[in-house]
């Protein structure tokens, strides 16, 4: 696979990687926020002895602990607190107003931790983005969401240089923003079928891990991603539903509007179907994304999608994004998810992706065959070719 310019993966630093995203600190008051099925187990660090929290339990190693032990004082932070708050149940759901701290002292996220604490970080298990970033643009706050941690993503994702992957980042958004439309090409199981959305000259945005200080922000870590808010789409798509069941979607006017069985457990297509007849807001597609960097794929979306050669659609909400796909529009309150659907090799080995385009003016660009990026990705990440034509 072709690979962006060789970057070793030197041991994670915690405060390499606060220093680079944040910048150093000014006494700024800092918190870690993690998800749990009851958030009163954060009392005596009981969910500690719950395998299945292993996510939680790097908030609390990794972060947690590693600020207690000099990085906050390096940093010239203050606080290091932790708190958990109730799990979503999906992602980017709004998240409940109740936290608990290790002592078991109730408190209010809006009244006692958003307005109180100039840095927030949030490891959970569902994504925590879309939510925050609204609560930052109303409390000030800086901060980054770090959802599905796992030892390869602290080892790679999070060591590596957010300065090199934000100019990285940017020469690829450069490359593609004010494009009118993309088209992406399926084949699964003989069937070859194109989706295409349109972008409509939109300036594209980009995930690249920096939040330096002056401006209310919350990044998404691991970062790395070029993407854009669909202004419209049309055309069909594979859907993996899980290991055994695929199915076609077809997309009209923006949205889902239908799945058509191509194999496996037919009650899931029923199920899918039945959802989208009674929220159509369920099939809005919010997001198109574009990966930047060259990671190793870590079994989780979240760096994943991230990766050069994959691409990912979203659906549901995309205001945290600059969509209008706002969680009032949904007719169910847990219908109002950020849904990222990636295409990788490693997570979708039975649909191939023989070609996206990219469609600027009288600009036709190649961007990804079989999930390798083009001679024209590789040019603009390595700073080797004009972005505009």
């Amino acid at each position: 696979m072709k690979q962006a310019p060789d970057r070793s993966f030197g041991p994670f630093s915690l405060t390499r990687l606060m220093r680079t995203c944040f910048g150093q600190g000014h006494g700024e008051k800092l918190c870690i926020l993690i998800d749990l099925p009851n958030p009163e187990d954060i009392k005596d660090f009981a969910f500690l002895q719950d395998p299945s929290l292993s996510i939680q339990n790097y908030g609390y190693e990794v972060f947690y602990k590693g600020f207690k032990n000099g990085a906050l004082e390096e940093l010239n932070f203050t606080a290091g607190d932790i708190y958990a708050y109730k799990e979503t149940g999906g992602s980017n759901l709004d998240m409940e107003d109740d936290a608990y701290d290790p002592a078991g002292k109730h408190f209010s996220l809006d009244k006692d931790i958003y307005p109180e604490y100039g840095i927030i970080l949030t490891v959970s298990t569902f994504s925590a983005t879309a939510p925050l970033t609204a609560k930052c643009k109303e409390f000030g706050f800086r901060g980054a969401t770090l959802h599905g941690l796992n030892q390869i993503i602290v080892d790679t994702g999070l060591s590596v240089d957010y300065t090199v992957v934000s100019a990285e980042a940017e020469r690829m958004r450069l490359g593609l923003t004010k494009a009118d439309r993309f088209e992406i090409d399926f084949e699964v199981e003989g069937q070859v079928t194109t989706l295409t959305l349109h972008t409509n000259q939109q300036d594209a945005q980009k995930s690249h891990g920096l939040c330096p200080p002056g401006k209310p922000d919350v990044a998404n870590l691991p970062a790395g991603e070029v993407y854009f808010v669909p202004e419209g789409a049309e055309g069909q798509f594979p859907f993996k539903y899980d290991e055994t069941t695929i199915g076609m979607l077809t997309v009209e006017d923006g949205k889902i509007i239908s799945s058509k069985l191509i194999y496996g457990d037919y009650a899931e297509i029923q199920a899918h179907n039945q959802k989208l007849k009674e929220d159509p807001m369920v099939g809005a597609l919010g997001e198109l994304g574009f990966g930047t960097q060259a990671l190793p794929f870590s079994g989780r979306d979240i760096q994943d999608e991230k990766i050069l050669g994959t691409c990912h659609i979203a659906t549901g909400r995309d205001d945290h994004l600059g969509g209008k796909l706002t969680p009032d529009l949904f007719k169910e309150k847990q219908n109002a998810s950020h849904d990222d659907v990636l295409y990788a090799p490693h997570k979708t080995p039975e649909i191939r992706v023989p070609d996206v385009r990219m469609y600027r003016g009288d600009q036709v660009e190649s961007l990804i065959h079989h999930y390798e990026p083009t001679d024209y990705i590789m040019g603009l990440i390595k700073g080797q070719q004009a972005q505009m034509a």
